[in-house]
């Protein structure tokens, strides 16, 4: 008798003890923040990279930001404020990206949105720089602004610029001395962004692909007309300048002031690009 009574009361209190977690309120205040996170799952606080140089075509491109809430879901859309971080950004409004909106919406029953930035493409100087774009979460709308600040903000870093890639040093033999043009036009011909590394693992097996990537490249540098003709679209095209010359402008149509001179050699009765330091691209 004695051990049910004990078990009664456990009984008991285990019941009233689960109301009562049942009927607590949430009572936290809602917050919006950056969903980034890194590969073993926690929030990644790195440095965004982008560069327009991988996509020379591009006038403009837009990331996407991971918007998450917290607090429950409700039946209502809500709005939120992301604002630029003036203290860390030194892209240019207007000029390197569009100015955010004042409020996002949240649509109901979501907890989760993405927020695009459009990235602007249009200043020759990105060609020799990078700029950073800081932006953050602010209390405004319908949510607070009390997560901590490397929840709430994220760093990109973009600019048109190109670096030696490592697996440049194996195809040298074919591709010639490292040049930022020449690697932007290697990327527009063929399609890729790399050739195979020679230090990786099976990478003989890669290799007639990089030679195909390579050939390809040789062609469209003796006869840059044809290639536009065989891809018209990739938007490119091919017009002659204005000074009197006999040399011509590359370029893709929605990227006018990005442009390439192909210069004409008398001596050759040829064309060649020119690279940044004025000197003939040629493999």
């Amino acid at each position: 008798m004695k051990n049910n009574i004990i078990y009664i009361l456990l009984l008991s209190m285990t019941f009233f003890a689960c109301k009562k977690n049942e009927m607590l309120p949430y009572i936290s205040n809602d917050n919006v923040y950056l969903h980034y996170l890194d590969k073993d799952g926690n929030q990644d606080t790195t440095t965004l990279s982008y560069s327009f140089a991988y996509r020379p075509g591009l006038a403009q491109d837009t990331i996407w930001v991971p918007i998450i809430v917290t607090g429950p879901r409700v039946s209502h859309s809500r709005q939120f404020s992301l604002s630029i971080v003036d203290s860390v950004t030194t892209a240019i409004k207007g000029t390197h990206y569009e100015p955010l909106k004042p409020f996002y919406t949240l649509p109901a029953d979501s907890g989760t949105l993405k927020i695009p930035i459009i990235l602007k493409n249009t200043d020759e100087a990105l060609a020799n720089k990078s700029v950073r774009l800081g932006f953050s979460t602010i209390g405004g709308g319908d949510f607070q602004a009390n997560l901590p600040l490397y929840l709430r903000s994220k760093k990109v870093l973009f600019s048109n610029r190109l670096e030696k890639p490592s697996w440049w040093i194996y195809w040298e033999s074919q591709l010639g001395e490292y040049g930022r043009l020449k690697h932007q036009l290697f990327l527009i011909s063929s399609g890729t962004v790399d050739l195979v590394d020679m230090s990786k693992p099976n990478a003989y097996l890669e290799i007639p692909r990089t030679l195909y990537y390579i050939e390809n490249f040789r062609v469209f540098l003796k006869d840059p007309a044809a290639w536009i003709l065989k891809n018209p679209d990739k938007g490119f095209v091919f017009t002659p300048k204005t000074d009197g010359s006999k040399d011509y402008d590359f370029y893709n149509t929605s990227s006018p002031s990005k442009r390439y001179t192909v210069k004409y050699f008398s001596l050759v009765n040829g064309y060649f690009f020119i690279d940044e330091n004025g000197k003939q691209i040629i493999i």
